[in-house]
């Protein structure tokens, strides 16, 4: 096959348009998605709205085009489009640096230029509309202090004009993924409508945690309900849904327990009961679970109750449809990951009966039609990037019916097909390969194995950040495995690997890849292993426990378990996990892999990102270093301005010639070529 697919040119994969969130007007007529590209310069995503015709008959038309680019689209009852967006009321075009935060926007429902219609000085968040009135609900902060929006501004402008950045802390936590929380204090408002102006902004009250998500307003506009955090010592901190009286902030009740956490809340179409996630909280001895769960929004009293008992998948946020079944009760659509897939479910709250209406893809931005019979989402798979559909809501089975978008790849550098295998423990394995179209027994491929992150997550949608094409363009199998821990294979899967990180994970990992590796079409003398995040952690692992692999990449992973514990965004979370490091170390001393850093002979590439607070960089500079001191071949791709995740793109360009070359000089053999610009 000749060179020619995106995934052979790494300029040309970055460029390639990314779709993602989904919006349906009132009347069932728009549908609005949002399409990122690059920007002319190649120095970072825009996001620009595109209205999709939900009949698939017309091809999409953009709708908004601004140098800061759109976001989070939503509607207005009476149709008009919102989005949140940090242009300039007047916008000077792409490139413009300045520093303003995120505002609420709209666009007419008939046409015409976009306005601006709420802002708030530290920007907005996050927003929700309620389907039959005008009233809006968003997310904001306000600095200590500041009784309001125009004493939070002089505030933050004396802090700027003096240029004050320091962040007084006095509770837990400080930091949140890739950002450092505050100095202000999240909270929820509401405003009755967009014509109300700042002057009739509601207060609701304090989130505590802006990592917080999930707001919903009621149909009628009457109650709010926001996700918050609850607890005062660090182990005690948890998500709660708070309900409160949209037009006072009068809190009516907070559903809680010591022993779970809440989150999407959704309002059922009579605007007295929550649908909602209810987590179960992790400890020592289990992994937690999760399932939807049903309350009174108003009574205190009601605990509320399990949706999906016996239900052996973890569920996504739920989807409410307008219309009640026919038994009067709620009707909720949600995507759950289920053996590389995930697939969507339609749940009859009064029955419980539990349908799944899709067999094969990742869904996700469900959205229902009026009339609560067509349903919209998103549909990606390993070997297809997100694009809209549209499905019937009624009829399982069924394939869902394509939506004219941008975000085609066009074609691909090879094939997909799966890998079977059984555990020590009797549980069937499965895993995706990638095949390069070169693959043959007579010119079997180098494999490259890569283990997920998570560790809780599963291989089953398209990744632009973790994509196997490009690597499967430069002529690897890629083997991408679901061991222990995955999610989609029920709460035994989990349970398998909870007690020892580096155990059942590690030997279903090892398992996986000798299957794969009995396949003629790939060379098992030429292999290579990456992952990051938990995956990294498994590349950390395994380069202490074997050297089969002729080089491992390791990205944001975890390497002293002892320091991680108190560094991480985390920290509870992972004490409840692997215990206390002052009192309770045995998980500690058989699992952190800088005990055994002697042992490792295999050559590694260590990437880390400064601004990644999950798994801080001191974790890559340990491991650096301890590479240095027993001589191990090793290179150190370090992000400054990166996270978790490498998301500029000429980083992201670097981030995989850095991969693939480290890849082709000690699995095929070729010579060693520095990057550019590094």
């Amino acid at each position: 096959m000749p060179d020619s697919t995106a995934f052979h040119d790494l300029a040309a994969f970055v460029a390639l348009p990314r779709v993602s969130s989904l919006a349906l007007s009132p009347d069932g007529t728009r549908l609005v998605t949002v399409v990122q590209e690059l920007s002319t310069d190649h120095t970072t995503f825009i996001g620009a709205l595109w209205d999709v015709d939900p009949s698939g008959e017309r091809p999409a038309r953009r709708l908004t085009r601004s140098g800061r680019g759109e976001s989070a689209p939503g509607f207005l009852p009476d149709g008009t489009l919102l989005f949140l967006s940090s242009r300039p009321v007047a916008d000077p075009g792409e490139g413009e640096d300045d520093k303003r935060e995120a505002a609420l926007w709209s666009l007419p429902a008939g046409g015409g230029e976009a306005s601006q219609l709420l802002t708030r000085p530290g920007g907005i968040d996050e927003y929700a509309t309620a389907s039959g009135a005008s009233r809006i609900a968003l997310a904001a902060a306000l600095l200590p202090g500041a009784a309001d929006a125009e004493q939070d501004a002089r505030l933050r402008e004396a802090r700027q004009k003096a240029k004050v950045s320091a962040i007084l802390h006095e509770s837990v936590p400080a930091r949140f993924w890739d950002h450092d929380l505050g100095p202000g204090l999240p909270r929820v408002f509401t405003v009755p409508d967009a014509a109300a102006g700042q002057s009739a902004v509601v207060d609701c009250g304090e989130r505590r945690v802006a990592a917080y998500e999930g707001i919903a307003l009621s149909p009628d506009g009457s109650l709010i309900a926001y996700a918050a955090a609850v607890g005062t010592l660090p182990d005690e901190i948890r998500a709660a849904i708070v309900v409160a009286d949209a037009a006072t902030g009068r809190q009516l009740r907070v559903l809680e327990s010591p022993d779970a956490e809440f989150g999407a809340p959704a309002f059922a179409p009579d605007g007295r009961h929550l649908v909602c996630t209810r987590e179960g909280r992790i400890t020592w001895d289990a992994p937690g679970d999760v399932t939807l769960w049903l309350a009174d929004a108003m009574d205190d009293q009601d605990p509320g109750r399990d949706l999906l008992p016996g239900f052996d998948h973890w569920p996504g946020a739920p989807v409410v449809s307008p219309v009640p079944g026919g038994d009067g009760t709620p009707v909720v659509y949600f995507t759950a990951d289920e053996a590389g897939h995930a697939p969507v479910f339609r749940l009859s709250t009064g029955s419980g009966e539990v349908v799944r209406l899709t067999a094969s893809g990742a869904y996700s931005d469900v959205v229902v039609a009026p009339d609560g019979r067509t349903l919209y989402a998103l549909r990606s798979a390993v070997d297809s990037p997100p694009a809209p559909v549209r499905l019937d809501a009624a009829a399982p089975g069924r394939q869902p019916v394509p939506l004219p978008c941008p975000g085609q790849v066009g074609e691909l550098p090879g094939s997909l097909t799966e890998v079977h295998t059984t555990a020590e423990d009797g549980t069937a394995l499965r895993a995706w390969l990638v095949l390069p179209r070169e693959a043959s027994a007579a010119t079997p491929a180098p494999v490259l194995l890569w283990v997920h992150g998570g560790p809780q997550g599963s291989w089953n949608s398209w990744h632009w950040r973790w994509n196997p094409w490009v690597a499967a363009a430069a002529g690897y199998a890629v083997v991408l495995p679901d061991p222990a821990l995955s999610t989609g294979y029920g709460q035994r899967m989990h349970e398998r690997g909870w007690a020892h990180w580096g155990g059942a994970p590690y030997q279903d990992v090892m398992a996986l890849t000798d299957a794969a590796l009995r396949r003629d079409d790939l060379d098992s003398e030429r292999t290579a292993m990456m992952g990051g995040s938990y995956g990294g952690y498994m590349a950390n692992w395994i380069a202490t426990r074997t050297d089969r692999f002729k080089a491992i990449v390791t990205h944001a992973s975890l390497w002293n378990m002892y320091s991680f514990a108190g560094v991480t965004d985390v920290p509870a979370y992972w004490m409840r996990r692997q215990g206390d490091p002052l009192v309770r170390t045995e998980r500690y001393e058989r699992e952190s892999p800088h005990l055994r850093a002697a042992k490792i002979t295999t050559p590694m590439l260590v990437i880390h990102g400064d601004k990644d607070y999950r798994v801080p960089i001191g974790e890559a500079l340990a491991l650096w270093n301890d590479l240095a001191r027993f001589e191990v071949p090793a290179k150190f791709l370090y992000f400054p301005d990166e996270g978790h995740w490498i998301l500029k793109p000429n980083n992201v360009r670097l981030w995989y010639a850095t991969v693939l070359g480290f890849l082709a000089h000690h699995v095929l053999g070729e010579q060693w070529h520095r990057p550019e610009l590094v």
